[in-house]
């Protein structure tokens, strides 16, 4: 398969994960019983900044095959639609550059100057990861790009990275009847020093077979918006997952900010288990991606 092949089934599987996990928000006891009896809304199921995100990546590596973080911010800012659910610092961000200001300096200027810590760069990079599955080294490296055009804080960063490799690897060891911890943990040492790699540190101690209340309590479901709050549950699922559809099934479960869970869990999954792996009544119910035709 061709690295760009590789990035369309990775965008296809993180769009519909994004688009499922979407239509699963609502009021708790109402959403924990649609869990339970797996009761999905019609279509059509619209997806989110997530997936408008990805888009721009896609877009880039099918016309350059690297990332330009110029032109990836400014692609970001074009097609950035208000009603995705764009947090209040990405739109902040991106309303800036399309205002003319530098990404650099409106990405730094984030949180009192500290730059997002937040989830966004690791939703949208799924793709990336998949693209460069080739070569680790230039995983890593693209995808400190592509994330600090809007992500300038390291924690930011590091949920990127740890999001890219995740995909690679899956892409990588597919063959594998099973990923489990060790999977994690080659995650994990990609990932510098910080929040987010103790979160992968941990999710690398909880077994298979650990209670999921435990685990999500140790590793959070992206409630709190940050990467470390959300990439290491994403990659502990990846790690012991059988199937995409059982897996966006338990990303949901743990409630939080499922659209990017799924959107994360769904675009690494993808590689893993293989385009016939997506729920063909999900790909379905997803609003048309603007590359369908």
């Amino acid at each position: 398969m061709t690295p760009l092949a590789r990035a369309r089934l990775s965008l296809e599987g993180l769009s519909v994960g994004d688009a499922f996990g979407e239509q699963l928000f609502g009021e708790n006891a109402v959403v924990l019983q649609r869990l339970e009896q797996r009761d999905v809304r019609p279509p059509p199921w619209t997806y989110t900044d997530d997936t408008e995100m990805a888009l721009s990546i896609f877009d880039m590596l099918r016309e350059t095959g690297e990332i330009d973080r110029d032109a990836l911010a400014q692609a970001f800012a074009k097609r950035m639609t208000y009603a995705r659910g764009y947090g209040k610092g990405a739109y902040e961000l991106l309303e800036a550059v399309r205002g003319g200001a530098p990404w650099k300096s409106a990405s730094a200027n984030l949180f009192r100057g500290k730059g997002s810590f937040g989830n966004g760069a690791a939703m949208r990079i799924a793709p990336l990861g998949a693209y460069f599955s080739d070569d680790l080294t230039r995983v890593v490296a693209e995808a400190h790009k592509a994330s600090e055009v809007t992500h300038a804080h390291p924690e930011g960063i590091a949920g990127g990275v740890a999001v890219a490799v995740a995909a690679a690897l899956a892409w990588n060891e597919r063959e594998s009847p099973k990923l489990g911890s060790a999977f994690v943990s080659r995650v994990a040492d990609e990932v510098p020093v910080g929040y987010t790699k103790d979160g992968l540190l941990a999710a690398e101690r909880l077994s298979a077979d650990a209670p999921y209340a435990h685990v999500v309590e140790t590793l959070g479901n992206g409630a709190a918006v940050t990467a470390a709050d959300t990439v290491p549950l994403c990659v502990w699922i990846v790690a012991h997952a059988t199937s995409f559809e059982e897996a966006l099934w338990q990303t949901a479960g743990a409630l939080g900010d499922r659209d990017t869970t799924c959107a994360i869990v769904g675009g690494i999954l993808a590689l893993r288990f293989g385009d016939a792996a997506i729920p063909a009544p999900w790909r379905a119910a997803r609003e048309k991606l603007p590359l369908d035709p």
